[in-house]
């Protein structure tokens, strides 16, 4: 088969593009060649999606079998590519989020959740990011005449991970020493592989299946706890995790998410966060491999990677600055020593 995908050079894209190479499809990326080098093996056309010239010379003289969109954020930007596309291909993979569902995380995300409302041709003032990926998803059904594949996954890790929140856990766990644990480490999870994304968004799609599926692990496939064990473990690491409960680190402007990736204070929303319906894609073949491997593999790729080189994320820096980390790690060390 013939796959476009646009991006295709760092992670949940760039796991698509090695999967259907390894299924031996032939493969386009369509990306700006700015941030990441193009998988070898691919044929690499750069273009910005949001110039509408560059979208019409990707399609001249092309067609493919499959579309993937992993990269769409606003909804008119990912409208003008499904028309663009449309006719140059049978289906596309537009990878949505789980964050799309209406009332999550405030309410679990099951099969009959439906969208936040936004308009398919709005743009990025007209809402946060998971309304704006409901509107994307509407944009990609309305302008794509074809097979249209809408997969929304939950918390994505692996290796090229691009977030940073698994690699600076490895980062911070493998230099060792008292590492400063967030919460509860009984906090049930729900974690899946970008690859095992890519493998069921492909086994969906050259079936010309069109539909929409929720996609992340298992509920409770690890907890917090086991996750940064399986850190020490895989890093060889002497770690001492220190925990320490969520207040605490409120009261000390620890930011949620970012600081100490993955974590947030216990509450109604962060419980439901990892309840997400996986139901309809496991009948459909969802499968996910163990959460030590994907601790495992994204160790193996990432420890190659000079520490000082480290700095993921597109937005945000993640991880906790080690004054920081080490100043709260005293004052807990304080308190619970009654000093």
């Amino acid at each position: 088969m013939r796959v476009l995908v646009i991006g295709g050079s760092a992670f949940l894209g760039r796991a698509f593009v090695t999967e259907a190479l390894a299924r031996g499809h032939e493969v386009t990326t369509f990306n700006r060649g700015q941030s990441y080098p193009d998988v070898p093996g691919t044929e690499a056309v750069h273009g910005d999606r949001e110039v509408t010239a560059d979208l019409e010379r990707l399609v001249e003289g092309r067609q493919w079998d499959i579309v993937v969109d992993t990269s769409a954020y606003v909804p008119r930007v990912a409208g003008e590519s499904a028309r663009l596309l449309s006719g140059h291909a049978s289906t596309y993979v537009f990878v949505s989020s789980v964050s799309a569902v209406r009332d999550f995380p405030a309410k679990p995300a099951t099969d009959s959740s439906g969208l936040w409302d936004c308009e398919p041709d709005a743009g990025p003032e007209d809402g946060d990011y998971g309304v704006l990926k409901a509107g994307c998803e509407r944009a990609v059904e309305q302008g794509f005449a074809g097979n249209v594949l809408i997969i929304q996954p939950g918390l994505i890790l692996g290796p090229h991970e691009n977030v940073a929140r698994l690699p600076w856990w490895l980062t911070r766990i493998s230099l060792g020493g008292r590492v400063l644990a967030p919460g509860d480490p009984s906090v049930a999870m729900q974690l899946i592989d970008a690859r095992d994304i890519a493998i069921f968004s492909y086994d969906q799609a050259e079936k010309g299946v069109s539909d929409r599926f929720m996609v992340t692990g298992p509920q409770g496939n690890t907890t917090y706890g086991e996750w940064l064990e399986l850190c020490r473990q895989v890093t060889g690491s002497d770690a001492e995790f220190v925990w320490v409960e969520d207040q605490f680190l409120v009261d000390h402007e620890v930011k949620v998410w970012i600081e100490l990736p993955l974590w947030a204070p216990a509450g109604p929303d962060m419980d439901n966060f990892w309840k997400v319906s996986t139901s309809k894609a496991e009948a459909a073949g969802l499968r996910c491999r163990p959460v030590v491997e994907t601790v495992r593999d994204t160790w193996e790729w990432l420890k190659e990677i000079p520490v000082s080189e480290r700095v993921f994320g597109r937005k945000n820096v993640h991880g906790i600055a080690p004054e920081k980390e080490a100043a709260i790690l005293a004052d807990w060390s304080a308190r619970e020593s009654g000093g």
